[in-house]
C-alpha cells in the first residue's frame, strides 16, 4: 500500500560529506525529505547535488554523516538496498536497457513469475495500471530505443514507482523535455507529493523551482548556502547560487541584420551510426543577427554543427560562408574562412586542460604568434593578459592549467580565443552549459556584442529561455529538419509544440484554441 504522510517517517540527510582526492564535492549538507512535500535542491551544474543524491541511491558511499529514516540509521551501499528504504530515483541520464521492452525494463532486477518463468503478462499489467493512476500514458509492449526522450522519461519514472517509493528523488529531469512535457511532468510531481510521497527535485533552472517547490535548499561548490522561500524572485534564488547580484536580463538593443553571410541548402548528414541526423536543412543567417537553433537534445544539432566546423563530411547539400563553398573543407580551412567555434562539450573539443590559459588562446591562430619557426612567448603572454581582462578571465596566472578554472572561466578561455579575430560566422552550441549564473550573464552579453560588429551568429541551445533572451529568429530543429524559423517573441507553447515536430502554422492554431 502506498504510504501516506501521517504514516512515513522523515528522509534525512545528516553532515553528509564526500571527498574525491583533494576536492570536497559535498561539505557536511544536512537536508530533510518530508513526505507530502517537494523539496528543490538548487544549484548550478558542479554544486554537488547530484554527489549528494547519489549517496542518498547508494550509488556512491559518504565519508562522514549519515542518512537516517525517522530514528532508523540507514546503511545504503547500493541501490537495492535505496529501493527497498522506499528510495526511488529518476536519473538524468536514463538508466535504461534500449533494447528491452518497457515491461521488461521495468522488472529488471524483480522479475515476477514463478519456475525460473518470466510471468511479462503481470509486468504488463503494472505498467497499466501505474500509467492509469498518474496518466503516464506508456505501451509496456514499445520497445525503449523507440520511444521519444520524453516518454522514455515516463517509464524511469514508473520504475521508481513500480517500487512503491516513498522517497522520490528528481536529478535535473527536464533536460531534455520539451515546455510542454515539463509542464506535464510538474503535475505529476504534484500528484505524487499529494499522495503523500517526498520528493527531492535536483535542477538550476528557476523557473522550475518556483513552479513547484515547498521547501528550496540552494548548494554552492558543495556547501548549503541557505534556504529560500518558494516565493523568493529568480533574481534572489541567482544571486544565493552565485554569491552576488545577478541581472539575468539580456540587454540589447533591434538587430540590423546584413547581408547573407551564412548559407546552407539541402543539407544531409548522417551520423555515426549511418542513419541521417540532418535531413534536408536549409537556413540562413545574416551578418549583424543571432540565430538560435532550438529544439530537444538529438535531433541532429550536433551533426549540423559539426558539419558547418568540417568534422563530419555532408552526404549532400551545400554550405557557403561569404560566399565561399566550405561544405568538404577539414576545420583548419572552415576557421581560416572566418568561422569561430565553441563546441557543446568543452573538455574534449574546446581546449587542452593541461596546457596553460595562454597556450589554450592560441591554439586556433599558432601562425599569428610565431617568428621565424618559434612561438612568440612575449606576444603569447601579451595576448593572454589581455584577454583575461577582458573576459574577467578569473585565475592566479596566464600560465594557470586551464583545467584547474572553474566551468564558466574555461568557457570564457574559449570564447576569448574564438572572438580574438575577426570572423564571418560565430557558431555557439550549448554556449552556457554547465556555466554559473553570474558567468551566464558575461557570456551572453559578449554574443551580442558579436552580433552588433556585424558577424553573423549561430546558437544551438537546448535551454529555452536563453534561446528567448538571445535570439534574433528562432529556427526549431527535429529529427534533422528545420520545423519552423519564426521571431523571437514567439509563444513558448507554440515553440513547445514546434520542438515535438508539429509546424507552426499548426501549433499556433492549436494554442489558439480553448482549453477544454
Amino acid at each position: 500500500m502506498t504510504a501516506t504522510k501521517e504514516q512515513a517517517p522523515i528522509l534525512s540527510l545528516n553532515g553528509l560529506t564526500k571527498r574525491f582526492g583533494a576536492l570536497t564535492a559535498n561539505d557536511s549538507i544536512s537536508i530533510d525529505a518530508v513526505p507530502g512535500r517537494i523539496h528543490c535542491l538548487l544549484g548550478e551544474n558542479g554544486a554537488g547535488k547530484s554527489t549528494l543524491m547519489n549517496m542518498v541511491f547508494g550509488l556512491l558511499q559518504p565519508d562522514e554523516g549519515e542518512i537516517r529514516l525517522g530514528d532508523q540509521v540507514l546503511k545504503i551501499t547500493n541501490p537495492k538496498q535505496a529501493m527497498a528504504a522506499g528510495i526511488g530515483m529518476v536519473h538524468q541520464h536514463f538508466m535504461l536497457i534500449p533494447v528491452f521492452t518497457v515491461a521488461e525494463n521495468m522488472v529488471l532486477g524483480h522479475e515476477p513469475g514463478s519456475g525460473g518463468l518470466l510471468d511479462l503478462n503481470s509486468a504488463r499489467e503494472m505498467v497499466r495500471e501505474i500509467s492509469a493512476r498518474y496518466k503516464l500514458d506508456v505501451d509496456p509492449d514499445a520497445l525503449v530505443e523507440d520511444l521519444p526522450v520524453g516518454i522514455q522519461q515516463r517509464v524511469e519514472i514508473l520504475k521508481a514507482l513500480a517500487n512503491d517509493a516513498t522517497y522520490l528523488i528528481f536529478d535535473e529531469p527536464t533536460a531534455v523535455l520539451t515546455p510542454q512535457e515539463i509542464d506535464e511532468l510538474m503535475i505529476v510531481m504534484r500528484a505524487l507529493r499529494d499522495e503523500g510521497r517526498a520528493i527531492i527535485f535536483i535542477t538550476h533552472k528557476l523557473r522550475e523551482v518556483r513552479e513547484v517547490a515547498d521547501d528550496i535548499t540552494v548548494i554552492r561548490r558543495g556547501k548549503v548556502v541557505g534556504q529560500a522561500d518558494p516565493s523568493a524572485s529568480e533574481a534572489e534564488l541567482a544571486s544565493m547560487m552565485v554569491g552576488r547580484a545577478v541581472d539575468l536580463k539580456v540587454h540589447k538593443k533591434e538587430a540590423e541584420p546584413g547581408d547573407e553571410r551564412l548559407v546552407i541548402s539541402n543539407l544531409t548528414v548522417a551520423s555515426p551510426s549511418g542513419n541521417v541526423a540532418v535531413d534536408d536543412l536549409s537556413l540562413t543567417v545574416r551578418g549583424g543577427e543571432i540565430v538560435c537553433i532550438a529544439g530537444v537534445q538529438g535531433n541532429g544539432q550536433t551533426e549540423l554543427a559539426e558539419s558547418l566546423l568540417g568534422t563530419m563530411t555532408p552526404l549532400r547539400g551545400s554550405i557557403v560562408l561569404d560566399g565561399k563553398n566550405i561544405t568538404y573543407d577539414k576545420p583548419a580551412k572552415t576557421i581560416g574562412a572566418g568561422l569561430g567555434f565553441v563546441p557543446e562539450d568543452r573538455h574534449r573539443d574546446g581546449f587542452v586542460g593541461e596546457f596553460s590559459i595562454a597556450e589554450n588562446l592560441i591554439l586556433n591562430n599558432l601562425s599569428e604568434f610565431s617568428r621565424y619557426g618559434s612561438l612568440d612567448l612575449k606576444r603569447i603572454e601579451e595576448n593572454a593578459k589581455a584577454r583575461i581582462e577582458e573576459f574577467d578571465i578569473r585565475a592566479g596566472s596566464h600560465t594557470q592549467p586551464v583545467s584547474s578554472l572553474s566551468g564558466g572561466n574555461q568557457q570564457k578561455v574559449v570564447l576569448a580565443r574564438e572572438l580574438s579575430r575577426s570572423l564571418s560566422l560565430l557558431l555557439a552550441s550549448q554556449p552556457t552549459r554547465g556555466v554559473d549564473v553570474g558567468a551566464i550573464e558575461f557570456l551572453h552579453s559578449r554574443l551580442v556584442e558579436e552580433r552588433d560588429r556585424g558577424t553573423a551568429v549561430l546558437i544551438v541551445s537546448t535551454e529555452l529561455e536563453e534561446v528567448e533572451s538571445l535570439a534574433d529568429r528562432i529556427a526549431v530543429m527535429y529529427r534533422g529538419k528545420i520545423v519552423g524559423v519564426v521571431p523571437s517573441d514567439t509563444p513558448r507553447d507554440v515553440l513547445g509544440l514546434m520542438m515535438a515536430g508539429i509546424p507552426h502554422d499548426e501549433a499556433s492554431a492549436t494554442v489558439k484554441e480553448p482549453r477544454a
